[in-house]
């Protein structure tokens, strides 16, 4: 959709194209094969702006928008799934919910670390059984004079490990009460808090997933996000914009998979001329482009709401159902056409096969998506 971008964001889409070339691609494989998560590049997507883009500019962000900011992660993550993934989680999730819920002291505090790259972030509401079904959360936190006692676990939490501060959704409430869920910002460092077990996964392996661990983590009152009990509310509202995060990143690893298939497409020659002169192939890359491009509307209306500050539920939860859907069917379909080779490590497509899968799971299943949907039309 280049040709109606405004001239702002074509600069801005043209500077994470070159930060993804320059800082991204050469070492790509190098960081997927040891599970390897670069802190110094995220750094240095701090330094320009990358990590604070919705961040106002008197807290050290970039003070943009939605468009701005799908850009820069299909730009990342046509490049690195992984790094678009972590890029995204630190924006939306942990940086977002600050943002978006703190008191100005907190923001103060935390926005301009984050913004700038110092500090990276994490969020932490999965736990080990309650991915979906978040209001079971076993976590909890006992308050005690001006303080809370955190005990639990959180599963996939990205940036687990080398996250310098996290936002924790614990439940202070009884079980199943959506008022019983409280929001922390908890540091590293703090006692009682360390990192468990790292994940060893399929694709996305460059960028960090792995547990958090609360043993009697001893958190005063003042890192309370908002008020005590509002904690699901407020997950439930980063989670509208984290689903066109997600949808972005799909985005951006589809189109990826898509050039790297139109490319080979042309050069490959079999029974004497290019593949793509073949019709099986041709119609194969129209299926894409147009999949393509209806994700991309879908993620631009989410966008205009998201910037409008309307309400974004059922526009945003299917921008993320679709894209992720049509991501993993142009991965699928980009290794189709490299035949062999799109089965080696030699070249890119199978590691768009591999970081696909987990777009259609991250914040909320293909399932959930259609169950937020669906409540949303049949209210």
């Amino acid at each position: 959709m280049s040709e109606i971008l405004s001239e702002d964001l074509k600069m801005i889409t043209e500077s994470a194209r070159e930060f993804a070339e320059q800082h991204i691609r050469p070492y790509v494989m190098e960081w997927d094969e040891a599970q390897f998560f670069p802190k110094e590049m995220m750094k240095e997507a701090g330094a320009i702006g990358f990590l604070g883009v919705f961040v106002p500019e008197k807290y050290g962000g970039a003070g943009l928008g939605y468009h701005e900011y799908v850009n820069i992660i299909v730009e990342v993550a046509k490049v690195c799934g992984s790094m678009g993934l972590s890029v995204a989680a630190h924006n939306s999730l942990c940086t977002g919910h600050i943002l978006g819920y703190a008191s100005e002291d907190l923001k103060q505090k935390y926005l301009p670390k984050l913004a700038s790259g110092e500090w990276i972030g994490a969020w932490g509401l999965t736990e080990a059984n309650t991915g979906s079904d978040a209001m079971r959360m076993q976590t909890v936190a006992k308050k005690e004079g001006e303080y809370y006692i955190l005990n639990g676990a959180k599963n996939w939490i990205t940036h687990g490990i080398s996250g310098d501060v996290a936002v924790v959704l614990v439940r202070t409430g009884d079980l199943l009460d959506s008022n019983g869920i409280t929001a922390f910002i908890v540091e590293r460092g703090t006692e009682g808090f360390k990192a468990g077990k790292k994940e060893n996964k399929l694709g996305m392996r460059a960028s960090e997933t792995a547990e958090m661990i609360f043993d009697n983590c001893k958190i005063h009152e003042s890192q309370v996000i908002g008020e005590v009990g509002q904690g699901f509310k407020q997950a439930m509202g980063v989670l509208d914009g984290g689903r066109i995060s997600i949808a972005a990143l799909s985005l951006g690893i589809a189109k990826g998979a898509y050039e790297a298939a139109v490319a080979y497409s042309k050069e490959r020659e079999q029974f004497g001329k290019p593949i793509s002169r073949f019709q099986a192939i041709a119609f194969k890359l129209a299926d894409m482009a147009t999949k393509i491009q209806a994700a991309e509307l879908l993620i631009r209306q989410a966008s205009d709401l998201k910037n409008a500050k309307q309400k974004v539920t059922k526009i945003s939860a299917m921008a993320k159902y679709y894209a992720s859907e049509i991501c993993v069917e142009i991965a699928t379909d980009a290794v189709q056409i490299f035949g062999g080779y799109g089965y080696t490590k030699d070249f890119p497509v199978e590691k768009f096969y591999r970081d696909s899968k987990l777009c259609t799971i991250g914040e909320g299943t293909s399932e959930i998506q259609k169950l937020v949907i669906s409540r949303e039309i049949l209210k």
